[in-house]
């Protein structure tokens, strides 16, 4: 049976510990016990660990072997803000598909209120991809970004290959790019209503490319789904 896997709180080179409300569901609702195996994911690597204490507010593993896992997907996932309930939902499932970095990007048409307010939602984005990649036992986090500017966001980029999902594109497929492709690529999705065309330039000038998911006018949390899970099957 697969085995559940957590991701530490704190950790040593030896030992982890799940504190807060990981702890207190392990300890309360799974009625955790020493000696249960579970793998935990400490500094980055995951590992085979031993329960050695339990109580409602931490859990302490020892760290025994090593365990294989797989990489993230490198795609860095610059996406619009638009309504927070739509883009958690989004940003969820970004980090289920993979995505290794999520930058929030406040664009001219991010609603005003949305980005008056994003500030302080990136917290709980930053909770939500931690517990996303747990249960999707992925044995990374994410990066959540501070939200910022598209031009602050662009000038972060560091992927060889960056793509603009484009809905003025009819042409240059998603597909037919990532086919392309460098080991990393670099995902623009936009807010709704699109980016404008001013934004659109600074794209071109930053060096991305146009490129289209088809026919339809998706919402933007389908497209940075759709664009990932394309990006996850070609990469």
């Amino acid at each position: 049976m697969t085995r559940r896997r957590w991701i530490a709180d704190t950790f040593t080179d030896t030992t982890a510990s799940l504190t807060g409300d990981q702890a207190a569901h392990l300890a309360r609702v799974l009625r955790a016990e020493p000696g249960q195996i579970f793998d935990v994911v400490a500094n980055g690597f995951l590992h085979r660990a031993e329960i050695t204490s339990v109580s409602d507010s931490e859990v302490v593993f020892t760290l025994h072997e090593e365990l294989e896992a797989d990489a993230a997907l490198p795609v860095h996932l610059l996406l619009a803000v638009f309504k927070f309930d739509h883009m958690e939902w989004g940003i969820e499932k970004a980090t289920e598909l993979g995505a290794e970095r999520i930058t929030p990007v406040l664009a001219r048409r991010t609603e005003k209120h949305l980005s008056q307010a994003a500030a302080k939602r990136v917290e709980r984005w930053r909770r939500i991809v931690r517990e996303a990649a747990q249960q999707s036992r992925r044995s990374d986090v994410p990066t959540v970004d501070d939200p910022q500017t598209l031009k602050a966001a662009l000038q972060s980029v560091s992927a060889e290959t960056k793509l603009l999902l484009a809905e003025t594109e009819q042409e240059n497929t998603i597909a037919a790019a990532l086919q392309q492709a460098s080991q990393s690529v670099a995902l623009a999705v936009g807010p709704e209503g699109g980016w404008t065309p001013e934004e659109m330039q600074l794209f071109t000038e930053h060096g991305w490319k146009h490129v289209t998911l088809g026919p339809r006018i998706l919402r933007a949390e389908t497209a940075a789904i759709a664009g990932l899970a394309i990006c996850s099957a070609l990469l």
